[in-house]
Order: structure tokens, then sequence, then C-alpha cells
């Protein structure tokens, strides 16, 4: 498979009054493409900062980040949807930023919008929108201008759990669907396990790959996939990783 994004001895200093914070200390990984990544860590190991590398948002105080000209898209915690532009105007938004709001390109966002169940909710506002369905606003919009990889940092944390497993859900069939290469940040495990081709799990910070686990499992949606017995066996085996 194709590799779209690579951590090559990556290093991250932040500088201040107080001194130095190291960040994340020689990372190395790689993501191929059509992949799902998930990256786990400890509270404050520097998930975020690996996202914001990986996007270009940051450069490293160290080594390389090689993207191999592929374009991001960025999904955070929150929707963020703007609530004085329609769901129309804010799948829009990205279109504008980027001048591409082509006719073509609109078409195209609508009928994302359409084949995922946003159609009749188009010209509402957000505040009538469940959060689940704003969720999944957010994430149409970041597909709008078609990027090869989606960052996803912790898209399912402000929800609550029944919706969050839902939206989790949708959110992934979504990405399946079309085909894209995601690499999520989570600090839930089973959200991890429930979604990933494979897992990073990072250490304390300064952030430094840990481990790397492929998973195998022959149900290919999240719910389906906590039935299984081997769900409690890779949850145990990663909780003991992250709390060693």
């Amino acid at each position: 498979m194709k590799e779209v994004l690579r951590f090559d001895n990556v290093s991250m200093h932040y500088h201040s009054k107080q001194g130095e914070t190291v960040a994340a200390q020689g990372l190395n990984f790689s993501v191929t493409e059509g992949e799902f990544v998930a990256i786990i860590g400890p509270s404050g190991c520097g998930k975020t900062t690996l996202l914001s590398l990986a996007a270009g948002l940051l450069q490293p105080t160290e080594g390389k980040v090689i993207s191999n000209g592929c374009s991001f898209g960025y999904m955070l915690q929150k929707d963020e949807l703007f609530p004085w532009r329609t769901i129309e105007k804010n799948i829009f938004l990205p279109l504008e930023i980027k001048k591409k709001n082509t006719p073509a390109q609109r078409e195209r966002a609508l009928m994302l919008a359409e084949k995922y169940g946003l159609g009749q909710f188009l010209k509402n506002y957000p505040s009538s929108l469940s959060g689940g369905m704003r969720q999944r606003a957010a994430l149409i919009r970041t597909l709008a201008v078609d990027p090869s990889v989606l960052l996803l940092d912790e898209p399912f944390s402000a929800l609550d759990y029944q919706t969050r497993l839902s939206v989790c859900d949708d959110v992934y069939k979504i990405i399946r669907s079309e085909k894209k290469t995601a690499l999520l940040i989570t600090h839930d495990i089973s959200e991890a396990i429930s979604v990933a081709d494979r897992i990073l799990v990072l250490s304390r910070r300064p952030a430094r790959v840990v481990s790397s686990h492929t998973l195998s499992f022959p149900e290919n949606e999240p719910l389906k996939r906590r039935e299984n017995k081997e769900f409690s066996k890779w949850f145990e085996l990663l909780w003991k990783e992250l709390n060693a």
C-alpha cells in the first residue's frame, strides 16, 4: 500500500519564559493509504501536538514529517459549527476558505450531505440539531474539500456515552465508504479498538511510540467489534501498556 504520512525521528520542543518543554522525542511511524490508525496515550502526553505536526501547523524541532503531497482535513473535539450559518453554509465554508466554491464542488458537498442523512436539515441552523447530527455535519464539512487524510482529534469526547457510540459508528462507516485514510487521537481505549486497523501507544511526555498493534476483527462495524470476545483481551493489553 502507498505510504501517505511518515514521522521520521520527529521531536518537538516548546519554549517559553519558564523554559523548554519536550513534547515529543524520536517519533517514528507511518500511515498507509486507506488505513485507519488510532493513537492512544496518557493525558497530556502530546497527542494533539502530533496531529498539528501531521497537518503542518507545527514544524518539528528535529526530524521530518513527510506527507507525500497529500491534503488533510481536521475534525475537532467540538463541531465548531457557526451558529449564524445554516448547515448548508457551514458545509460550504471550507470551499470558501480554499477558494474552491464552484458549482461542481458545492454539488459534491450537497451530495455527501444527502447521502449521509443531512439532506432535510441543510436549511436548518446548528441549534436545531442534536449533538450527533451536528458532529455528522462537521464531518461532511471536513470532507467537502476531499482531503486525502482525516485527522480526528477526539471527535466524540463532547458527546454523552450513548450518542458517542452511535456517532462513532456513523463516522466510521462514512470514512470507510469514502475510502479515506484516518488518524484518530483518543484517550478512550474501547473507541480505538472499535474502529482502528492499527493502534499506536504513546508514552508519557515526551511522547514516543511504545508499541504498535495491528487488529484483525472479522467485524467491520464498531458496535459489532465490541461484542467480539477478542475485544476484552485487546482492552486488557492496551490498558497495561498505558499504565506501565
